[in-house]
Formats: structure tokens, sequence, C-alpha cells
């Protein structure tokens, strides 16, 4: 499978607490839900069709405590949450302990090496979705095959960003670029190696 990653963006890097204030407010962050202004029918679309191309989804705890808490107990109508309650889950973390969500299990052992191996596996997309500090081991890593990044035009100077952490310098490949109605730049990125430097 391809693994691709799904990751809501603010034009200063910020990841954390895109979709509702009690989403993530860890580190004191008090601005959560900061995207869901400008998510209207174009960005819906988009991340409707990402959904649709998954075989199986890759979450990290919080990320799947969030979605847990929330998707079970939409029906089916919802292509998100047919994908998410219909698909396998695995999850990335070392405090859970049994995972109520019907078809989630967690990772045995190595994260990078069990996602490697989920990756030889036959299908078309094994999806992350936020997971921020899984996203950050993966780049790390060289596993993330595509990056589609919604960058909400919108600057929060506080919380967690996305490139942080265990990121090493890389440059990307744009593979396809749209914008909605409300400035939300919508890009699918690929991985392209280490960044080559040159002179003015």
């Amino acid at each position: 499978m391809e693994l691709t990653v799904t990751t809501m963006m603010s034009l200063d890097g910020v990841t954390q607490s895109p979709g509702a204030p009690e989403e993530d407010p860890s580190g004191g962050f008090q601005l959560g839900g900061w995207a869901m202004p400008y998510f209207e029918e174009a960005a819906q679309r988009y991340v409707d069709g990402i959904f649709g191309r998954a075989d199986a989804f890759l979450l990290g705890r919080k990320t799947y405590e969030i979605f847990a808490s929330y998707w079970p107990g939409v029906g089916d109508e919802n292509p998100i949450s047919t994908a998410l309650n219909g698909l396998p889950k695995h999850v990335a973390s070392s405090t859970l302990g049994d995972l109520s969500w019907d078809g989630a299990t967690l990772l045995d052992g190595d994260v990078v090496e069990a996602v490697a191996a989920l990756k030889r596996e036959p299908g078309r997309e094994l999806q992350v979705h936020g997971s921020i500090e899984l996203t950050q081991a993966l780049l790390a890593a060289g596993l993330v095959d595509r990056h589609h990044v919604e960058v909400i035009p919108i600057v929060l100077r506080t919380g967690r960003r996305l490139f942080d952490g265990a990121v090493t310098p890389t440059k990307f490949r744009l593979e396809e670029a749209t914008t909605t109605p409300t400035g939300v730049q919508l890009l699918t990125l690929v991985p392209d190696g280490e960044i080559v430097q040159g002179h003015f």
C-alpha cells in the first residue's frame, strides 16, 4: 500500500487542534477549531475523495481517541464515517490498552518497522490523518509516499508545528494544487529527497 498523510496546517506551520477548541488544548493552546470557518463544500469534496481511496488507516494515540469518540456515532451516509468505521485502523501507541472501536488494533513492536510491513501489504492507500507526532516520525523515516496539506490562510503564532521534531530537511515535488473559495490551498506533495542548495 501507498502511505499517504493528510494534514491541516496554518500559514506558519501550526497543525494543533484544527477541528475544535477542545480537540487538543495541550500546552495551553487556546485557538482550537481554527480551520473550521474555512471548511466549505470544495474542501469537503477534496477530503471525501481522499477517504474514498483508503484501504486502511494509521493513527496516533491522540487522533485515535478523538476519532473514536465521534465517528462511531455518525451514520454510514457520510463517506468519512463509512471509511473510518468499516476499514482496519492501526494505532501507534505505547499507552493504550484494549481498543473499543471495531476494526482498531495496536501496532506491535517498533512503529517504523511495523508501518514498513503494513506498506508491503496489498491495497491502495494506508492513510494517516492528523497524528502529528506519528507523521513526524514517518517523514523522518522516509515512509511517506504522498502528503496532502490543506494550508489555511491564517497565522496562529502558537501551537505545535508539523515540521518540528525529528523531520529532516527535505524537498518536495508539487503534484497537485487547487484553491477553495475561502482561500484554502489544497496541496499534494511528494517527498523528493534532500534539499539542493544554490547561489543567487
